[in-house]
Formats: C-alpha cells, structure tokens, sequence
C-alpha cells in the first residue's frame, strides 16, 4: 500500500496500518495538490495511447501528479532527454537499462507492457514451420542485436541444433519496410514490432511464431515484460509523489484499456486506423495481450531469465559487459 493511500485512510479515521520496510511513517490530511512530472515518448508510438486515455480521464491529477508529456524521435533520443534530466520517465527496453545500470547508472524500470513482436509469414509462402527457414531472406526491423532476432535465433539453435544466423539472408530494415518486403514477396520472412505485425495480420500475413513463444520454448514460462517505464532512482527516491503518482495513473490506464472499449473509440486517431476496422480492432485485441495486470517478484525473476538468454545469444554487442541482471535493474520501491 502507497504513502498516499495511508493519508487517505488517515482523513476517513482510520489510523493503525503498517508501512513498507524502511520507509518512515508520516501522516497528513488528504490534498488536492498535485506535482508535475515529465514523460518522453515516441509521437507515433503506442504507448501515446496509454497517455492519453490518462489525460483524457484526468487520472493523472487523480493519483496526484500534473502529468506533461514531450515528443522525443526515437529511442536514442529518448535515452538522452532521460540522461540530461529534460523528462523524469521514458519508455524503454529492459535490456538497456540492465546495461547501463552494470556500468554504474541509477536508471531503474516499472513494467509496461508484455506486447512482443513475432515472425510472419505468408499463410501461401515457402515457409511453414521452422525447419523451411535455411535458405530463405528473413526481413528484420532494427539491426543485428534486435531482440526478436537474438530470441529467434536463440530458439532455432535449441530447436535444431545449429546455428540459424549463417542460413539465412537477414535484411535490416525500419518497420514499414520490413512490412513491406514481405508483402511484395521480396522477404520470405518477417520479424517486426508487434504493432507492425497487427497491421501485417490485418493484411493477410500470419505469425508462424511469437517472441513470447520462442522464450517458453527457452524455459521461460511467466512472460518477461520487455517495455518498462524508465527513471533515475535517485529521482524516485527525491520525488516518490511524482514517480508512483504516474505509475499508479498508468495502471489505471491499463486497466480501462483491457475492460473498456469506449476508451478505445476515444484514442481511435492516434492509432492510425482510419475507417479499417479490421485493422483498429486487431490492434486492440494484440494490445490487450500484452497489457500487464500485476508488477511483482515473478515479473522480475522473468526478466532475469530472459536477460540471460540475451545475454548469451546477443554478447557484448547487445549487453556489453553485463552478462546478468543487476539488482535494481526493476525498482523494488513500487509493486501492485
């Protein structure tokens, strides 16, 4: 239970309750004041929709925070606003900030999402099961240590033994082209972003195999949430209102995404949809998936797990010298 909600009980009389380990009791009456926090995001990317329906909901002046949100251009950039203190919170992988937090950084994460990519084909092409790969042009969003294609790769060695990397003609791409190679036939394969592969199902094109299946099939069975919400610890410990006071909005978020559907005609414009229902509605049902309900100790044990593979499949190129998850890499400061 958070500090605010002790203050809430405290209003209403009630006044015996036990805080978390290490944190000092301090009670004050209910307040409607709110703090600011910052978050960087993609303009584009999905996880605008979860901002919005808490603006749109006014959730974040409801858990105590006045939430601004600034447009950053990619992941790189993302990182940057982050490390010059321009935003308080971005969205990131897991992996990068295992990385940097093995080479003495504070950054911390909170899960956001499950959602994962996967491998598509042509429901008509060469390739209907794993064994149909060597040979063929597998199209990639992002480069040679891209998660996806390290997990495919790690999977295809479990599964038949050798080596997939020197069997196939891997081609890089941005996730439009990726999209595109495979649907003029110029790939015969295709690992993209998840909301890449829901406008490719909308088209016709299946998933032969999911991200998240490729890492069961490695031994990790609880689902590792790869997307988090990233911060300076240091920052949540000096401004925890702000910090948990968007977590606690993004989960309420989170849950009016997975049970309401008005929500989603009121977010409609940001995905890019248009009149295509087929496609709005499919990218719903695969946002829903990856939508996480609960943030606890198996969460991060999964992660860990998932770390390691990467770890192992992508070396120094995708994890540098951090060859395990570091402590605190997830922020033991908030859980659900």
């Amino acid at each position: 239970m958070k500090r605010r909600e002790f203050s809430a009980m405290f209003g209403a009389g009630l006044l015996g309750a036990a805080l978390p380990a290490g944190r000092a009791a301090a009670f004050s009456p209910p307040s409607n004041e709110v703090v600011p926090v910052t978050v960087g995001a993609l303009a584009n990317g999905t996880a605008q929709w979860e901002l919005a329906v808490i603006k749109n909901n006014e959730l974040d002046k409801k858990h105590g925070v006045d939430l601004s949100l600034k447009d950053v251009s990619g992941k790189q950039a993302s990182h940057v606003a982050l490390m010059s203190g321009d935003v308080d919170i971005v969205l990131s992988d897991f992996i990068w900030v295992a990385t940097v937090r093995g080479q003495g950084e504070d950054f911390t994460a909170v899960p956001h999402s499950y959602a994962v990519g996967g491998l598509m084909v042509d429901p008509d092409g060469p390739i209907q099961s794993l064994s149909d790969l060597p040979g063929k042009t597998i199209a990639i969003a992002g480069g040679p240590v891209d998660k996806s294609w390290v997990a495919l790769q790690a999977y295809y060695n479990k599964e038949m033994g050798e080596s997939l990397s020197d069997k196939v003609d891997a081609r890089f791409g941005a996730p439009p082209l990726v999209n595109e190679l495979l649907a003029e036939g110029k790939a015969d394969a295709a690992l993209n972003f998840w909301h890449f592969n829901a406008r490719s199902k909308a088209a016709g094109m299946k998933e032969l195999i999911s991200v998240t299946e490729m890492m069961e099939g490695l031994g990790v069975t609880n689902q590792p949430p790869l997307l988090t919400w990233v911060f300076r610890e240091s920052v949540a410990n000096e401004r925890e209102k702000a910090i948990t006071g968007f977590l606690d909005a993004s989960f309420e978020a989170k849950k009016m995404l997975l049970s309401r559907d008005s929500v989603w005609s009121d977010i409609r414009d940001l995905m890019r949809v248009g009149d295509d229902d087929t496609l709005f509605e499919t990218l719903r049902e695969d946002y829903r998936k990856g939508i996480i309900r609960d943030y606890d100790d198996a969460v991060v044990e999964a992660a860990a797990a998932a770390y390691d593979i990467m770890a192992e499949y992508g070396g120094p190129d995708l994890v540098e010298d951090t060859t395990t998850m570091p402590d605190g890499t997830f922020w033991s400061g908030y859980r659900t």
